[in-house]
């Protein structure tokens, strides 16, 4: 006990000499005196008596929280701020002591699947045995598959749980746990909260030999039975005939195959490939630019856009490893490769869904759109063009359009988005799906083609109809102990003293989620109260003179270490024939927007 006492009070003085945060001496000494870690103490004591304090305060400078997309961060061998093997199946561990808290008379059943991340099949048998061994019948997918496909399963099968293993785009270094209730949506307040405290209150954890578990009949290996109506859901929901498309697809080394270039192919798209240096599950994403696979950057799609040029395709598909994303490339009228952002590539989705739908009398005022507060108003403008109900006030998450879907009713459902790549029709599942988004995209690329005309084309037009919207977003990345101050520093200043101008704009008023009110600028006065959501959202307007508006959103990251700024543009289209123009005029006036107020954060930065 000396020699734990010893150490304790290392870790303590390195705090005192600022080479740990408090928080991360704090979690160090419970695991070097809490039985349940006590496996991790000799190499605890390495890092310890070796001074490796950046690398100790890295790993336990908090605990890893649910965020917006559930439990996500840097992996590492230990420590509470890491995806590890213990905090993995601590996350298990509270996801099912949790449930069975909530259903005590209920057998319960779960389901489990990874992506192509490093370590997936390794956390995901974890969290197998882990529920397995509290009693719950565990079905296990027998190879990665997507994420939507897990939300899906979970619905399926009748499960009460499930649990999808991925970070989504985050770089090769990363892992995490997303927890899924028996909707097939990712868990929400309370069952979230309920989780965390059962996760911090974890001790010994129960498991079992995952092959044993097999033999036993706890855990049951799943596998094309479950592809197979997956598929055929996503498939039901075609709404064109049209085919004639040559296509990349990329899964960017993740597990789009299964389920994005499955769904294609079965419909009938003949015309599509895989880009084949990029097909590999690999979750080092060699063959991604800078090995981040996220398909919002444009630069993820430059070595498929080489090869494009070489085969003549028209049109990239992108999905991110776990496959529920979806990013477009796609050529213009010039020749010239376009990236859509996934405000635009919503737009494009959703005017596609409800013309056809409309055609078809296949749409009422009853049926409704539901988008997040961060996504592009186009959206909502286009649904309401069309006598359709808009949902638009819901906080970052997809798990809020899932919330949504089963309150206002699914069967009325048209469409989801979410601006970060985040699309959804039908009710199949819970959760963003790439392979619904490509479906739709390549069926209206078709179309347009028959036309002789592009995606891009198909924009300008609603352009000209519901006038010009632009979008953008600059990201602050703050990382580590520090990083979570320099966060808060800057969202308190935002409230407390925030710019008044930027780029020549006045800004007119707040909109504080947060506070639930509304405030007028330049006095930061009270106006008003404002409603529900409740999070930790500001957006900043401008003076709407009819002309012209321009909206800014501000809110720290809920998956990464960043704060996160969404700029929002809006200008009238007199004529087609301004279009040009008004295009290069907001485009102008959003990059002044983005300029300025990067310097502003900039120098609260420096001040704080």
């Amino acid at each position: 006990m000396s020699d734990i006492a010893d150490l304790v009070q290392t870790v303590n003085t390195a705090a005192d000499e600022k080479k740990l945060s408090v928080t991360a001496a704090k979690n160090i000494a419970k695991w070097l005196g809490e039985p349940q870690y006590a496996k991790y103490v000799p190499r605890l004591t390495e890092l310890i008596n070796g001074g490796q304090f950046q690398d100790l305060d890295t790993m336990f400078w908090e605990e890893i929280p649910f965020g917006t997309g559930g439990r996500r961060g840097l992996m590492a061998e230990l420590g509470s701020a890491t995806v590890n093997e213990r905090t993995i199946a601590e996350s298990a561990n509270g996801l099912a002591t949790y449930f069975k808290q909530q259903n005590p008379s209920v057998e319960g059943k779960g389901v489990v699947a990874c992506d192509s991340r490093n370590r997936s099949p390794e956390f995901a048998r974890l969290t197998a045995t882990t529920l397995a061994a509290h009693g719950l019948h565990v079905y296990y997918f027998e190879s990665n598959r997507s994420t939507p496909e897990l939300s899906f399963a979970v619905r399926h099968l009748g499960c009460h749980v499930g649990v999808m293993i991925s970070a989504s785009h985050n770089p090769p270094s990363d892992n995490g746990f997303k927890a899924y209730w028996s909707s097939g949506a990712q868990v929400l307040h309370p069952e979230d909260k309920g989780i965390i405290d059962c996760v911090n209150a974890s001790g010994e954890i129960p498991t079992l030999d995952f092959d044993t578990a097999v033999s036993d009949g706890k855990i049951t290996v799943i596998g094309e039975d479950v592809d197979r109506a997956y598929v055929d859901a996503v498939k039901s929901l075609s709404l064109s005939e049209a085919r004639d498309l040559s296509a990349i697809f990329t899964p960017l080394h993740g597990v789009g195959e299964t389920s994005v270039y499955r769904v294609l192919r079965e419909a009938g798209f003949s015309g599509v490939e895989v880009f084949e240096p990029q097909r590999s599950a690999d979750g080092n994403f060699p063959n991604v630019p800078d090995q981040l696979p996220n398909p919002e950057r444009p630069e993820v799609f430059q070595p498929a856009v080489e090869h494009a040029s070489q085969t003549g395709a028209a049109l990239i598909l992108a999905s991110d490893p776990d496959a529920d994303r979806l990013g477009v490339s796609v050529k213009n009228s010039a020749g010239e490769f376009v990236h859509l952002t996934g405000n635009r590539i919503g737009v494009l989705v959703v005017d596609y869904i409800l013309r056809k739908r409309a055609a078809a009398g296949d749409l009422s005022g009853e049926h409704y759109v539901v988008e997040t507060l961060v996504t592009t108003p186009l959206i909502a403008a286009i649904a309401r063009s069309h006598g359709v109900q808009v949902i638009d006030d819901l906080l970052v998450g997809f798990k809020y359009i899932a919330q949504t879907m089963d309150r206002e009713g699914p069967d009325r459902f048209v469409f989801g988005a979410e601006e970060s790549l985040g699309y959804l029709a039908g009710k199949y599942c819970r959760d963003k799906d790439a392979a619904i988004a490509a479906l739709y995209i390549s069926e209206l690329a078709s179309e347009l083609a028959a036309e002789g005309k592009t995606l891009v084309d198909r924009l300008d037009e609603l352009y000209v109809q519901f006038g010009y919207y632009l979008e953008d977003q600059l990201s602050e990345k703050c990382e580590g102990s520090r990083g979570k101050e320099q966060i808060d520093a800057l969202m308190t200043t935002f409230r407390a003293d925030p710019p008044k101008q930027l780029a020549g704009i006045e800004l007119d008023r707040v909109r504080d989620y947060g506070k639930h009110e509304i405030r007028n600028l330049p006095d930061n006065d009270r106006e008003s109260e404002l409603p529900a959501p409740d999070g930790n959202l500001l957006f900043f307007d401008s003076v709407d003179d009819g002309v012209s508006r321009v909206s800014i959103a501000v809110r720290p990251s809920g998956t990464e270490p960043k704060i996160k700024f969404y700029f929002f543009a809006q200008s009238q289209v007199p004529g087609a024939d301004q279009l040009s123009d008004i295009k290069q005029e907001t485009a102008g006036r959003m990059n002044a927007l983005k300029q300025e107020l990067s310097q502003w954060v900039r120098n609260v930065l420096a001040e704080s």
